[in-house]
């Protein structure tokens, strides 16, 4: 009974935060977990439960096969991310009765990689799609090859389907020996900007059965592509879902013969929609559904966010680490007009307070970029990371402050793009999508 008493406490401070315009966030799961620390187990959900994970991605995923399933039956989900155990608590809270019973066909979760074996020791999983392993904040994550591990070790008992990234030698890997559960592969096609060679700082170069070199046809980006082990049979798995025909320069795609539309036209993306569709198919989604989700999908989170500021097309785009700033960048090259670009990097806990990983990022490559800003708690940092790309210096200005920067980004006319770490998104998409045009930037 002692639990009932706190989804009880939980709910009224959940409803209290609402009457004050917040959405309660972490806090009432927060609350919950401290007053009891097995809170989750007492959740009983209806419907299906899924769970996105992954280092990139998992919020356009997780919204997506939202947006997809909600064609099918009643969802729920953590659409806004608080993906960690609290996040999901204060979820679950929200949604369910006083007993914890959950009604919905569909539970959609978006999870942190290393909350997986935390958050589903006691809520039972159905379906669970692995997107990709990149570096990622190293003070925070860790390395790339301890986190697999956590999340093989939690797949020795799991008995649900197993939706993974085939071109990812770090997600492939977790298929092989998993008697227990359903296995099934996505991939996309290669598309006309792959790489002979590798042009990021790849984690998957080795076989991690019998320890060769892999040996790949093409590199899609960082180490995503077609890979294969030359001893061992290693990256011969039969793929279920296949994105192809990618037209990234006109947001167009071909899945199942049909030709799709979408607004998300980068590569990485191509792997959400595909791992999205890979999951839809075992719940009977019929294409027509599929084609109506896609070509309507719009996160506005900052996630390739587009606006009209001042006058002046602005995109806005989160990066976290250097494979979404490198993708992102190759996403911004493939715009051939003239451009100014805001790069915001914080170091706060969050982010990861090490960002050594600025220096993985290929500023080499910039096209047509006239000018840059750099802002944020590291704006230095990265001026100087930019300036040692060999960018003529003269070009780059630092405003630490984000409302200065964005005064003075707006100053010339043009086409921007800006780009964001994770705790810069909200004070950064507040500052430009607010701008008017005055001394203040708002």
């Amino acid at each position: 009974m002692y639990y009932k008493i706190v989804i009880l406490i939980c709910k009224f401070i959940y409803k209290f935060m609402k009457l004050f315009g917040k959405n309660g966030g972490t806090l009432p799961g927060n609350i919950a977990l401290r007053l009891n620390k097995n809170i989750l187990k007492h959740f009983k959900v209806s419907g299906t439960v899924i769970a996105v994970t992954g280092t990139n991605g998992k919020t356009s995923t997780t919204n997506l096969i939202s947006n997809i399933l909600s064609n099918v039956g009643s969802v729920v989900s953590n659409r806004e991310g608080n993906n960690i155990n609290t996040g999901i608590t204060s979820l679950l809270v929200k949604n369910c009765d006083l007993s914890g019973n959950i009604k919905c066909d569909y539970l959609v979760l978006e999870c942190d990689e290393h909350y997986i074996p935390v958050v589903f020791k006691d809520l039972k999983l159905d379906s669970f799609v692995v997107l990709n392993f990149f570096r990622d904040q190293l003070d925070r994550t860790g390395e790339v090859e301890t986190l697999i591990q956590k999340i093989d070790k939690f797949l020795e008992g799991y008995t649900g389907n197993l939706v993974l990234n085939s071109d990812d030698p770090n997600v492939s890997r977790l298929g092989f020996n998993k008697d227990k559960c359903k296995v099934y592969y996505f991939g996309v096609e290669k598309f006309n900007g792959a790489t002979s060679s590798m042009h990021d700082r790849g984690e998957g170069k080795y076989c991690p059965f019998c320890s060769a070199r892999l040996e790949y046809d093409y590199y899609q980006y960082s180490h995503v592509g077609k890979f294969r082990c030359p001893d061992c049979d290693f990256g011969h798995n039969d793929t279920d879902s296949i994105v192809s025909n990618i037209d990234l320069k006109n947001g167009k795609f071909k899945y199942n013969g049909k030709v799709f539309e979408t607004r998300y036209n980068t590569i990485y993306n191509m792997y959400n929609v595909s791992a999205a569709f890979m999951l839809s198919s075992l719940y009977n989604v019929s294409m027509d559904d599929l084609y109506a989700s896609v070509k309507g999908f719009e996160l506005n989170n900052g996630r390739l966010e587009t606006a009209l500021v001042n006058g002046c097309a602005t995109v806005l785009n989160l990066a976290k680490n250097p494979t979404g700033a490198n993708v992102t960048i190759g996403f911004m090259n493939q715009d051939d007009e003239h451009k100014e670009l805001l790069f915001v990097l914080n170091d706060n806990v969050a982010d990861g307070k090490d960002v050594s990983w600025i220096w993985d990022i290929n500023f080499s490559v910039l096209n047509n970029v006239d000018r840059i800003i750099t802002s944020g708690t590291r704006a230095y940092d990265m001026a100087v990371r930019i300036k040692n790309s060999g960018y003529d210096f003269k070009k780059i200005e630092v405003y630490p402050d984000i409302f200065e920067a964005v005064n003075n980004l707006y100053k010339n006319n043009g086409k921007k793009y800006v780009i964001f770490n994770y705790t810069a998104t909200t004070l950064t998409r507040r500052a430009v999508l607010s701008y008017k045009g005055d001394k203040n930037g708002l």
